[in-house]
């Protein structure tokens, strides 16, 4: 079955892996669409510095 926040997440997956932002990627944790692994590089000097 599927519920609309699972298909709201495919879609956001699909578009993350055809046009993804400068300097973010994710991917669902293995076959759980609601767990997330993302690694997310932002310029100097900021928290996102190398990759946080």
């Amino acid at each position: 079955m599927s519920t609309p926040a699972r298909k709201r997440l495919m879609r956001d997956f699909k578009r993350l892996q055809q046009d993804p932002p400068a300097g973010i990627s994710g991917a669902p944790h293995d076959n759980n669409i609601t767990l997330w692994n993302a690694v997310i590089f932002g310029p100097d000097d900021t928290p996102w510095d190398g990759g946080e």
